[in-house]
């Protein structure tokens, strides 16, 4: 009789400290930028906030990664992430921040045309969103995100996605109340808050690097 398997806890750097922060649940808001959502061909006056999801394990650091498979168009989203040090259902919007443990620039990473093939025949989006090493980020830096910085990413040094935070349809606490209402936030949970205008194709042998103003970037180097 086979033995039941050690499975250990995805983890995700913390900056300056050796302690890493054990990643729960990982929630992406889609569109929450309003350039991105009308470059996706939608309004963003008329949708309130909507979630998917990816699991725990697809968050990883930067550095060399192999090239998805089973994709001919992975595209770059670069966000802010936040991580939740508490949780809770149905959370005020005043008290959401007092959730958060630190952020980090994180890459939400889009196999396109598998999402394409999936909206086409009403299918979930869980192989377009959900994949191996899909949600790569930069270390944690404790404590509230920057209400108003710079977030960029450059592919290979060149200028790809370029926007400000308070350019967002829905802010971090707002966000976090919304997804509330939906499940039980706990401990480790992961919330990916949105694009900017500017997704695009990457390619084997390119280096995707993700900015915002005052955190530690997220750089990923695929291999062909």
């Amino acid at each position: 009789m086979m033995d039941i398997p050690v499975v250990p806890a995805p983890t995700v750097a913390i900056a300056g400290e050796a302690a890493r922060f054990p990643v729960r649940r990982i929630f992406c808001v889609g569109r929450n930028y309003a350039d991105h959502a009308r470059e996706m061909g939608h309004d963003p006056d008329r949708e309130p906030p909507f979630f998917f999801t990816k699991p725990g394990d697809a968050a990883v650091a930067g550095g060399a990664m192999p090239f998805p498979v089973r994709t001919a168009d992975l595209h770059h989203e670069v966000e802010l992430v936040v991580a939740l040090g508490a949780g809770g259902t149905n959370v005020a919007v005043e008290d959401a921040p007092g959730l958060i443990f630190g952020h980090a620039v994180g890459l939400d990473l889009t196999r396109r045309d598998l999402q394409a093939e999936a909206k086409k025949a009403a299918r979930p989006w869980d192989m377009a969103k959900g994949f191996d090493r899909s949600a790569p980020m930069g270390p944690l830096t404790r404590g509230l995100p920057p209400e108003d910085a710079e977030i960029a990413l450059t592919v290979d040094g060149a200028l790809r996605q370029q926007g400000r935070l308070p350019d967002r349809i829905w802010r971090v606490a707002e966000v976090i109340a919304a997804l509330s209402t939906h499940v039980t936030l706990a401990p480790g949970a992961m919330i990916f808050t949105g694009t900017p205008a500017g997704v695009g194709p990457v390619r084997p042998g390119e280096t995707v690097r993700g900015t915002i103003e005052g955190v530690e970037p997220v750089e990923v180097r695929f291999e062909g």
